[in-house]
């Protein structure tokens, strides 16, 4: 049997960090859950520029008999995606013994630095609205979010041919998603039977129009006297969030690090000693860049 030794334990504590990150950090996302995620385990610097393919076009043919097949010549589209962020979140432990010994002390360090990731990559995913330009943007700012506006929203994503197969979200701000679940339609069980119920008691929209909804604290907002909300409307392959892993630390610089990888999404857990607080210091960090890869498959909607 191994012999236990500082070295030992100290690896098993990035681990048991490590471990617990992930899982809490997809918990608290909801774009970047939705969104599609491109993940390969390859180490990459920040600036790195990511070529992400996108399948092309083609169109059918009709063949007479005894004739010929066309040759299509398709080119397979690419959208270029930089990894232009590197968000971090640090925080020291002065007796990280006691994570191995009282696990519960684990999530009280973890889930303010995870949240704090969480709340980055969906302000990142969001805050692309402004690119979405190949639809006409539904709405009106500052007004309420209506069926009607649903509807159009739901109808111009067909109209774009994205796949009837494909799910559809739609991610609003509070203040628009309470409008949705107060609509009398929707809201009541004589009217929408078991969903009216759910969004009368439990507070759930759930899916309207063929969107299933979902409500962010991180969507765009601009203006002072007038603010409009920028709700986004999309498919999955509508935006991409690539992420990349980030190299280990120099050997013998005191620093030990390892992966969390999970679900096309990695991070990485580093912790060091610092003798000015006499504590041990860890840091969750993520390597990533968002960008569009399908403009008409995503819409904004105003409200």
């Amino acid at each position: 049997m191994a012999a236990i030794t500082s070295a030992n334990v100290a690896n098993a504590i990035v681990k048991l960090v490590a471990a617990d990150a992930l899982p809490a950090l997809m918990g608290n996302l909801v774009m970047g859950n939705l969104v599609n995620r491109d993940y390969e385990q390859r180490v990459a610097q920040a600036g790195d520029t990511i070529n992400v393919p996108i399948p092309p076009t083609l169109v059918a043919n009709n063949i007479a008999e005894g004739g010929t097949v066309t040759t299509q010549n398709p080119n397979l589209g690419n959208a270029q995606i930089v990894l232009n962020t590197h968000a971090e979140a640090t925080f020291q432990v002065p007796d990280v013994t006691k994570i191995l010994a009282v696990p519960d002390l684990l999530k009280l360090y973890m889930q303010p630095a995870v949240v704090a990731l969480a709340e980055r990559i969906e302000t990142d995913l969001l805050a692309l609205y402004a690119q979405f330009n190949a639809n006409t943007p539904v709405g009106t700012g500052g007004g309420a979010l209506t069926e009607a506006t649903v509807d159009a929203a739901e109808t111009a994503l067909f109209n774009s041919k994205v796949p009837a197969s494909a799910s559809k979200y739609l991610v609003v701000d509070p203040g628009a998603y309470s409008t949705l679940r107060q609509i009398p339609r929707f809201s009541e069980y004589q009217t929408a039977g078991e969903a009216g119920l759910r969004a009368l008691v439990d507070g759930t929209v759930g899916k309207m129009k063929d969107f299933y909804i979902f409500r962010s604290q991180f969507v765009s907002h601009t203006g002072t006297t007038t603010v409009t909300s920028h709700n986004l409307g999309f498919a999955k392959n509508a935006i991409g969030l690539v992420v990349r892993r980030l190299p280990q630390p120099l050997p013998g610089t005191g620093a030990i690090a390892e992966y969390a990888e999970l679900g096309n999404f990695g991070m990485r857990v580093t912790m060091s000693y610092q003798p000015n607080t006499l504590a041990q210091q860890f840091t969750v960090d993520v390597l990533y860049g968002v960008g569009v890869l399908r403009n008409n498959h995503g819409i904004r909607v105003s409200s």
